[in-house]
């Protein structure tokens, strides 16, 4: 992505509005539904991402969720909820939740943005972060899923640091 050519908009102009011309720009897929909410579709590298924007102006926050085309069944479902656990502990930015009746894994994040309504490169590393973990973590909750590997080997599969030097 390339904020370059954004323009900050005035005190008092919706973050949405940066977001907006972050996907134009970026020639994404697009549809600002009103004031306070507008969706993202572009291509990632293992699955397409969508993402909903969501402006809350009473606590002057701009939420990022990103719905990872990932289904817990229910008999999974213990399972995916460890995991994710697991991964929200590695965390720094945002975390994934399990929507209790579909099964359905989302990642979500919010920036408080008191008196200010944020920055070109604000709106790039959220959607940056969103990304990295969704793509990080994607193949985690398939191995629990479709390989039936427990979350501990699941985990182990994408939560890991690297140690010495090379």
């Amino acid at each position: 992505m390339n904020t370059l050519q954004l323009v900050a908009p005035s005190s008092g102009d919706n973050p949405l509005d940066l977001v907006e011309q972050l996907a134009a720009q970026n020639d994404w897929l697009y549809d600002r539904q009103g004031e306070d909410e507008m969706h993202l579709s572009f291509p990632g590298q293992n699955t397409d991402h969508h993402l909903s924007f969501n402006w809350r102006s009473n606590v002057e926050t701009l939420q990022v969720s990103v719905q990872l085309e990932v289904k817990a069944p229910r008999n999974k479902r213990g399972e995916v909820a460890a995991l994710i656990n697991i991964i929200n502990e590695q965390l720094w930015l945002g975390h994934f939740e399990m929507w209790p009746d579909s099964g359905q894994v989302t990642y979500r994040h919010g920036l408080l943005l008191r008196n200010a309504m944020g920055t070109p490169e604000q709106c790039e590393g959220m959607i940056d972060a969103a990304l990295e973990a969704c793509e990080r973590y994607h193949s985690a909750f398939q191995f629990v899923i479709w390989a039936g590997k427990s979350a501990a080997e699941a985990a182990a599969s994408a939560v890991f640091q690297c140690q010495g030097t090379a």
